[in-house]
């Protein structure tokens, strides 16, 4: 081969800093990877693995806290234990943009409510679990329309 077709082959095949296209390939899906890695931890918050939606709890109780919250609102809710004292209760529900959606408001629950709630628990029984349902002071129920299959959310079907 001569000089020419050489030096012609080489330039085709190394960039200017000398790497070969199957290095520079090599290094960007390492890249990529590595970016995939660190956004699996930004979507892991969507799982809904740690609630046993096979059970459902009702608790009769006062609500502490309603946090209208990104990602996703919260309840707190004060239940009376068997030893006399209060139990806070931690409920996830849907973002604040579903919700309000859904006919929520900021303020369709407020501290001191007295509620019955429904939800999903926590498999690792941890007092707090997903919502499902709340009978509010008036008799008004704000529910959970994508449990309107009545099944479990988020949770693959065989099929």
């Amino acid at each position: 081969m001569s000089k020419r077709m050489t030096d012609l082959l080489a330039a085709c095949l190394l960039s200017a800093d000398g790497r070969s296209p199957v290095s520079r390939v090599w290094h960007a899906g390492l890249g990529v990877l590595a970016a995939l890695c660190l956004c699996g931890q930004a979507f892991a918050h969507h799982s809904f693995a740690m609630f046993d939606q096979s059970k459902q709890v009702t608790l009769k109780g006062t609500i502490k806290e309603f946090q209208w919250t990104n990602p996703h609102a919260f309840i707190h809710i004060d239940v009376p234990n068997s030893g006399g004292g209060m139990d806070t209760w931690q409920v996830e529900l849907n973002s604040p943009n579903n919700l309000k959606r859904q006919g929520w408001h900021s303020t369709s629950l407020k501290p001191g409510d007295a509620v019955t709630l429904i939800l999903n628990p926590l498999k690792d029984g941890t007092k707090g679990g997903l919502f499902v349902a709340v009978t509010l002071p008036d008799g008004s129920v704000l529910g959970d329309p994508t449990r309107a299959r009545g099944g479990p959310i988020n949770v693959p079907v065989a099929q």
